[in-house]
């Protein structure tokens, strides 16, 4: 499903990449936040939204850079170029992520940065939308699903296409393999 789901999402703009382990990952995370130089400054921020990822060693070590916020207020987020969370799913035939985001910090961080970075465990990806309603009752959410198809795009301004105008401008995401088996 992987290849499937890397080639579609690519396709609608989005930056696909493999890690064998949650460990990789993060160091991938880190060489990105040094790329886009992450400062205490507005507009230089990066901001977590609280998931698995995130834990204890993760923590510690994203605390020592400066401009990384371990937790995310509206405020960081609309100053923030990088959010970061962990989706729940993909589908492979549209290269969207699925992600619960009933807590408001997992809205944030996905929509006001100009990039946004998702972690997703590789063995989450699905076929199609049929195939995730088999896994999942849609009705028995509480509350808000979110479903991303790539970098936010408008044509709506005289049908010219405009990347990042209602959301990031990037989408950026780490398919770990081992993300959900504790493996740092």
């Amino acid at each position: 499903m992987y290849d499937q789901f890397k080639v579609i999402a690519e396709r609608i703009g989005a930056e696909v990449h493999r890690f064998p382990s949650k460990k990789e990952a993060i160091e991938a995370l880190r060489g990105l936040c040094d790329k886009e130089k992450v400062e205490d400054k507005a507009g230089s921020l990066a901001v977590w939204a609280a998931c698995p990822v995130l834990d204890q060693g993760v923590q510690e070590e994203f605390a020592k850079i400066p401009g990384v916020k371990l937790t995310a207020t509206r405020e960081d987020a609309a100053a923030a170029l990088i959010g970061i969370s962990q989706v729940d799913w993909a589908l492979a035939d549209t290269g969207s992520l699925v992600q619960y985001a009933s807590a408001v910090d997992k809205r944030i961080v996905s929509m006001l940065p100009e990039i946004h970075v998702a972690f997703l465990p590789t063995e989450k990806i699905l076929p199609d939308m049929p195939s995730w309603i088999e896994k999942n009752d849609p009705a028995a959410l509480d509350g808000y699903m979110a479903v991303i198809s790539g970098p936010s795009r408008t044509a709506d301004i005289e049908r010219v296409l405009t990347i990042g105008v209602h959301g990031p401008r990037r989408l950026v995401i780490y398919c770990v393999d081992n993300l959900t088996g504790g493996a740092a």
